[in-house]
């Protein structure tokens, strides 16, 4: 299974929820593989720390190999690197991405993804794509080479505004260059139960028939600290609510998991 965690709003989890979801299909046994195609690079530092910026290669060298024609072109693996938990690998992201960004636009390299996707297929069980801030080249690339997409939600006005739109551009990417695609649900992220706006917020989504997944994932500060020992919640407090949360929601996702 191939997902792509997607929204053009910054700072509403799509690190946080991809790595944390990543993290558990691997605990569970699955080959697991996390592709970071944000230059900022969160995910990467999430899962390995300070030696996120010692990775000998990643996804901008991969993007830069398709700019390059060789009889003895590498391989995709050749740009994974492990990650300190089982079954868990990362294609890390570097700054290196926004450089490239034009190079591989006017190429048109946009299927390059899909392509080394199938590749990987007898290789992984689930793949796990995180995406910038921003409808551009990368997060293309990621939806035309994913089967699902998560949208996460922060609950507030601006987000829910900016949501239609998104669902738009989903829709409008499996319409014109991958049918296979499908939103598989809206996440909500740093719910706030005890606040009217939040409940009333998602509420609203639901009566339109949109596809809010349960359970909700908590705000809480456990993440901060989850996010700055480099220890997705799995391996950081497997008990607490916010950890049960995240199990849940993967489980939804993959009832035979």
């Amino acid at each position: 299974m191939r997902r792509v965690v997607f929204n053009q709003k910054g700072g509403v989890g799509k690190s946080t929820i991809a790595s944390n979801l990543a993290a558990i299909a691997a605990s569970r046994g699955r080959r697991t593989l996390l592709i970071d195609l944000d230059p900022q690079g969160n995910s990467s530092r999430y899962l390995l720390g300070d030696t996120a910026d010692d990775a000998a290669a990643g996804a901008a060298e991969f993007f830069e190999s398709t700019l390059k024609f060789s009889v003895r072109a590498p391989k995709t693996d050749d740009f994974i690197v492990e990650t300190p938990w089982p079954d868990l690998q990362l294609m890390p992201a570097s700054p290196a991405l926004d450089e490239l960004h034009g190079k591989l636009e006017s190429r048109y390299k946009i299927y390059k993804l899909r392509d080394a996707l199938l590749e990987l297929a007898e290789d992984y069980d689930e793949i796990w794509i995180d995406t910038p801030p921003a409808l551009n080249f990368y997060t293309r690339s990621a939806l035309i080479a994913a089967e699902g997409c998560l949208i996460p939600f922060d609950c507030d006005d601006f987000s829910r505004r900016a949501l239609y739109g998104l669902l738009d551009s989903v829709q409008e990417i499996r319409a014109d260059h991958n049918a296979e695609l499908r939103v598989e649900g809206i996440v909500v992220n740093q719910f706030q139960p005890r606040a009217s706006l939040p409940q009333r917020t998602v509420q609203e989504l639901i009566a339109e028939g949109l596809p809010v997944l349960q359970p909700y994932l908590s705000a809480s500060v456990k993440i901060k600290e989850s996010h700055e020992l480099a220890r997705p919640m799995i391996h950081l407090d497997p008990r607490h609510k916010l950890s049960l949360e995240f199990v849940a929601l993967y489980e939804g996702l993959n009832p035979d998991a």
